[in-house]
């Protein structure tokens, strides 16, 4: 009786620590307008899922195997995090496959999204392409079918973020930040200016725009008749709003919020990735965080963080969001 007595005692301790053990968090949520509060929860922290990252980037929430994929840019390797094991390596290499070691400080994959029959898109900093893995999720490995290397016979700069339509038709941006100097003065540039382009479900390449500095993150507005697209330039440091024509042109650019002073004074970020909720609600990474705005551009609130946030993504019915926060990957339960 004793002996059973220890026993039942000890497993109540263990089973008492495992209650107390405290999840770890940083960082803040600022609510500046109180419609942020019908957002995020008042009850909101900031948990952190895993850290050790050199540059995590481009989550997408897999819901058909309840996991999330996100890159490690500089290491060549995306990574998969699951309620039930946390995170684990998933696929490497993810954006350079070539044998001969590559100049580039960011090789990997960046930006991920899934096409319309649920297929894994990368943006591929290192092989300067935008592909799809030819792989099951169950058992991945670095098997890629290139949709699209070269604008006019010429090699893109390094595929940062890409969004899928309804139609099928891919969205993605090109700047340089794959690249050995990471900039346009770079000898391996091949096109002299940072694009934002579509690849239609044809397969059919075109130029959308080509003015944009620093093209970056770039999400719909539910509806599909807007495009948001992030400029991670120091001195632009803007998110920019296109109207998207019946023939799929991009017109009437305007600002749809300038961050550039935000940027210079808080030295912690720049516009990059986004996503927009059912709501049209913007969740926008940048200086000190990420930005929610409503969809005519108020800023109600940041989800603040002591690293550069550089995507985001949801999940679990726009109820969870994930962050890719420099060395960390971060969840914020928005809603119970």
């Amino acid at each position: 009786m004793k002996i059973n007595c220890l026993l039942i005692s000890a497993g109540l301790l263990i089973i008492s620590c495992n209650t107390m053990k405290e999840t770890k968090t940083i960082g803040s949520i600022e609510r500046i307008d109180a419609a942020v509060n019908d957002i995020i929860s008042e009850k909101a922290t900031i948990e952190v899922l895993a850290e050790g990252y050199d540059w995590s980037e481009g989550p997408i929430w897999v819901d058909s195997q309840k996991m999330l994929l996100f890159s490690d840019v500089p290491k060549n390797t995306i990574y998969k995090w699951t309620e039930k094991n946390g995170a684990e390596a998933y696929l490497s290499p993810s954006g350079y496959t070539g044998s001969e070691p590559t100049q580039s400080k960011e090789p990997g994959s960046n930006g991920l999204t899934l096409d319309n029959e649920g297929r894994l898109i990368l943006c591929q900093h290192g092989d300067r392409r935008l592909a799809r893995l030819d792989a099951s999720f169950d058992q991945p490995k670095a098997a890629f079918v290139s949709l699209a290397d070269r604008y006019d016979g010429k090699r893109f700069n390094s595929p940062n973020d890409v969004v899928c339509r309804k139609n099928g038709d891919l969205f993605f941006t090109d700047p340089p930040y794959g690249l050995p100097l990471q900039n346009e003065s770079d000898p391996a540039k091949e096109i002299p200016f940072q694009g934002v382009y579509k690849v239609s479900a044809d397969g059919k390449l075109t130029l959308l725009v080509d003015s944009l500095t620093r093209p970056n993150g770039l999400a719909f507005t539910p509806d599909e008749k807007t495009l948001i697209v992030a400029n991670s330039d120091p001195d632009k440091a803007i998110w920019y709003a296109f109207d998207i024509t019946a023939n799929d042109s991009l017109v009437n650019q305007r600002i749809f919020y300038n961050a550039t002073a935000e940027a210079k004074a808080e030295n912690n970020g720049l516009p990059d990735g986004l996503k927009i909720d059912r709501q049209g609600n913007v969740f926008a990474t940048g200086p000190g965080g990420v930005w929610i705005f409503n969809k005519e551009g108020k800023v109600l609130g940041k989800i603040r963080t002591p690293v550069p946030t550089a995507n985001c993504a949801f999940a679990d019915g726009e109820k969870t969001l994930f962050l890719t926060s420099d060395n960390y990957l971060l969840r914020v339960k928005l809603r119970e």
